[in-house]
């Protein structure tokens, strides 16, 4: 705990109420732009220090399919002289994963061989991914995001990021300025749009639409009425990395994983959507756990654990048809939630002691119950009783918030970048979202309508191609509008039609175990090929960014 003194000294008004940058990404978007000068100079394209474009590449979330696809996109920009063009860089859900992983190193963007690499690599033991756990576990608001970001790190990154994101607070201007998002998840669920959006940033972490931060190490901190009462300590990049790619911490994304037979009524009840939540996020845990181990053995434990999940899931299917009333249901689906866990725990007893037991039984422990309550995020809230009528009930009310994947509302960090705080003219896109092509787009421009924010014209003839999409889309901004450069993944230059472009996004889909060597490398290739044959475009559209900041200024 740190002392009155300290606290003091951090700020005499901790949080700041505001719709403009902080001093400290003034500072350093100032050195930034000197190396987006340089870098537009040695591609040919005539600029002056106040005509500076503010480019973004805004990376949509997708799992790993979207961490994989953004080190391919950011990997080609490299070879192509086109990636020190950006200023900011903002991820959501799986594109953070590998933003996280990225900034381990102050030095990446130079040398993307590196970062590409690593995705190859040997993973981490057990051991150190048990270690960490067992830390989080003791803290006072352990929650599922702890597990999620520990088996993404270990399993999929392959490191242990145990840096603070404010670290990066007092770095030079190698990289581009890097943005998180993330979004609460009872505001999402049921207050208003402007307490939904959540961005967290080396100097700051705080609510986008309302304008209220604060310095990202107090991320976590005991606020009370706008006075900050303890400092704690700040949460690690593993959980951040858990927090913001937590898409299944969502209720919606249960549903659009049920078996047909599950909705037997015509909708789904609480107690079938109790259920699949407990048997979803203990088969994830599985795949993902099976990443961080080599001990065939244990590997074998895994098989048998899958197999009674299975076996159990086959088993209870014709005894949930039976139930007609909500009542019943709800004691049957109660009892088959009791004995799945009751299943694991006997599971758990067989194995032969050693570093998998562990890490089994701190499972069993520590996260079961966390399965059962489904608690995701959650983070002490710096609005606590805040005494300001702009703050809606649902933030001020509670000592803590739920901060989940911004995917689901979003599915690219437009919110941040639109309007006049960051002042954006171009934005680089690539989409490597699951669901209906372009609702990224679509989503953003309803938002940007609802919350008044600056929006490039889409022609909703476009919309008719969302099943076979061209790789590359332009849409124009005219005075405050930034322009969009999207480019989808899988498009009519490497799909040969529609089903293929369905095919490959069930084969790469969202929610699945860690890709294979060779599912990573199609990725990979398919995101630099995908940056490669649009150069052209994209210089062209850089050039215009150049006279759109001229024309501002």
């Amino acid at each position: 705990m740190e002392t009155m003194e300290a606290i003091t000294a951090i700020s005499e008004k901790p949080i700041r109420q505001s719709q403009s940058l902080c001093s400290g990404e003034q500072e350093y978007v100032h050195k930034r732009k000197q190396v987006v000068l340089e870098s537009l100079s040695s591609l040919g394209i005539n600029c002056t220090a106040d005509s500076v474009p503010h480019i973004t590449l805004l990376a949509s979330g997708g799992g790993q399919r979207s961490a994989v696809g953004l080190m391919g996109s950011l990997y080609q920009m490299e070879k192509d002289g086109l990636l020190d063009s950006l200023l900011y860089l903002g991820g959501v859900s799986g594109s953070t994963w590998s933003m996280s992983s990225l900034y381990n190193d102050p030095q990446w963007s130079t040398s993307m061989d590196k970062a590409v690499s690593r995705l190859s690599g040997p993973g981490v033991e057990l051991q150190e991914a048990l270690a960490w756990l067992g830390e989080r576990a003791k803290e006072e608001y352990f929650s599922l995001s702890d597990i999620w970001g520990v088996l993404t790190s270990a399993g999929i990154m392959k490191q242990m990021d145990m840096r603070h994101l404010s670290d990066e607070a007092s770095r030079n201007a190698t990289n581009p300025y890097p943005i998180y998002s993330a979004i609460e998840k009872h505001c999402f669920s049921n207050g208003p749009t402007e307490g939904k959006w959540f961005e967290v940033s080396p100097h700051e972490a705080g609510f986008t639409d309302l304008g209220y931060f604060i310095e990202t190490s107090l991320l976590g901190s005991k606020f009370e009425n706008g006075e900050l009462l303890e400092k704690k300590p700040e949460m690690d990049m593993i959980k951040l990395q858990g927090v913001l790619g937590s898409a299944v911490a969502h209720e919606d994304t249960i549903r659009g994983l049920i078996p047909p037979w599950f909705n037997v009524s015509g909708h789904l009840d609480g107690a079938a959507e109790d259920y699949l939540r407990v048997y979803s996020a203990l088969e994830k845990l599985v795949a993902l756990t099976r990443s961080t181990i080599k001990d065939p053995e244990a590997l074998s434990d895994l098989d048998k654990l899958q197999k009674i999940l299975g076996d159990k899931l086959k088993h209870n299917e014709s005894a949930w048809q039976e139930p007609e009333g909500s009542d019943q249901r709800q004691s049957v689906f109660l009892q088959s939630s009791e004995e799945l866990l009751a299943s694991v725990e006997t599971w758990s007893e067989s194995l032969k002691d050693g570093a998998f037991k562990t890490y089994v039984s701190l499972l069993t422990k520590k996260v079961l119950p966390k399965i059962i309550t489904w608690e995701w995020g959650t983070t002490r809230n710096f609005l606590y009783q805040y005494q300001d009528s702009v703050v809606p009930t649902c933030l001020c009310s509670n000592e803590t918030f739920h901060l989940i994947d911004a995917g689901l509302m979003i599915n690219a960090a437009y919110p941040s970048f639109l309007g006049g705080k960051r002042d954006i003219d171009l934005i680089i896109a690539p989409e490597y979202s699951a669901g209906t092509m372009f609702e990224t787009l679509t989503f953003a421009r309803d938002y940007a309508a609802e919350m008044q924010k600056p929006f490039p014209e889409i022609d909703d003839r476009i919309l008719e191609e969302r099943d076979w999409p061209k790789d590359c889309y332009v849409f124009e901004g005219k005075e405050n509008e930034a322009s969009i450069v999207y480019m989808p993944l899988f498009n009519r230059r490497n799909c040969k039609d529609a089903e293929e472009v369905k095919a490959k996004m069930e084969e790469f889909s969202t929610f699945q175990g860690p890709f294979s060597q060779e599912k990573l490398k199609f990725v990979l290739e398919t995101a630099k090929a995908n940056m490669k044959n649009n150069k052209e475009t994209l210089l062209g559209q850089i050039h215009k960014a150049v006279l759109h900041r001229r024309n501002k200024s």
